[in-house]
């Protein structure tokens, strides 16, 4: 990141927790855009990101933020997920709302990164597993514009990294030259634009 711009997460991640209202029984053993998970897995990956960068946000270091993701290992899902969830996101997006959390340093995913850094993948991680959860149950995505704008820029940024070609970000697949913000972000992400559950 280059500037000191702070972003409200709480638009998106109420995005994410209506989202998660709209998944049904039925939905849970089936395919994602992200070839490790079942909905049911990315739910619980979600679950669990959202309490790393949470606790990110806070300083609050410790298991949820030294632990790399594993698809093997995603979180159980309670009966009461979604109100566990939502509680969260809460929390996520008040955390991000004090200005420290975006300054020093901190950690995620077991490495230490600048605050602001950390801000930018955990909107990422919400606007991109956004789509992937409305994706794959057939729901109507409308991020919010100002964290879809981070996510691409984020995301644009890492396009160029020589590293990249596997872990969380795939080969970036090519999207038309008018495709719209979204698609360029979920084409940057690795993803097809239109990716369906039959695919």
């Amino acid at each position: 990141m280059t500037d000191n711009t702070t972003l409200d997460l709480g638009p998106q991640t109420r995005v994410i927790a209506r989202l998660a209202q709209g998944v049904r029984e039925e939905h849970m053993t089936g395919p994602t855009p992200c070839p490790d998970y079942t909905v049911q897995g990315l739910l619980g990956h979600v679950l669990g990101l959202t309490v790393a960068f949470r606790d990110a946000a806070r300083k609050d270091l410790g298991g949820s933020t030294d632990t790399a993701p594993d698809p093997a290992a995603v979180p159980e899902l309670g009966p009461g997920w979604r109100e566990e969830l939502s509680k969260v996101l809460d929390e996520l997006a008040e955390s991000w709302r004090d200005p420290a959390a975006w300054t020093g340093m901190t950690r995620a995913g077991g490495i230490d990164l600048p605050g602001d850094v950390a801000a930018a993948v955990a909107t990422d991680e919400l606007v991109i597993h956004g789509w992937d959860l409305a994706r794959a149950t057939g729901q109507d995505y409308d991020p919010d514009p100002a964290a879809l704008r981070m996510c691409h820029d984020f995301l644009f940024a890492a396009a160029d990294d020589p590293s990249r070609g596997g872990g969380i970000f795939g080969p970036v697949v090519p999207v038309p030259s008018g495709a719209d913000l979204l698609d360029r972000a979920v084409g940057l992400s690795g993803r097809k634009p239109d990716w369906r559950p039959e695919h």
